[in-house]
């Protein structure tokens, strides 16, 4: 894929229960699986894990988040939450 994932990276799910959702890359796992969270219906302790091929990517990352994540630092599912609100309307 020529878009950057990395942690941090907006993502929208085209598959599953929670198709036309966004979501924040959290992990990446092995080849072809990330976790998602969006603070709602998948809060950060309880990650989704789901396939790439399921996920369209953004060009957009929250630098401010996914920099703490990978800092290991407390992020809250009201952050995601708050973050995702702007891309999360435009669908419904």
């Amino acid at each position: 894929m020529d878009k950057q994932l990395s942690i941090g990276t907006v993502v929208l799910s085209k598959s599953g229960r929670d198709k036309g959702r966004y979501f924040i890359v959290c992990g990446i796992l092995e080849k072809d699986y990330v976790l998602i969270a969006d603070g709602a219906l998948r809060k950060l302790k309880a990650p989704k894990k789901k396939k790439l091929k399921h996920l369209t990517l953004t060009y957009d990352r929250l630098e401010a988040i996914g920099t703490k994540l990978v800092q290991g630092k407390k992020v809250f599912d009201t952050e995601l939450k708050g973050a995702l609100r702007i891309y999360n309307e435009k669908t419904e």
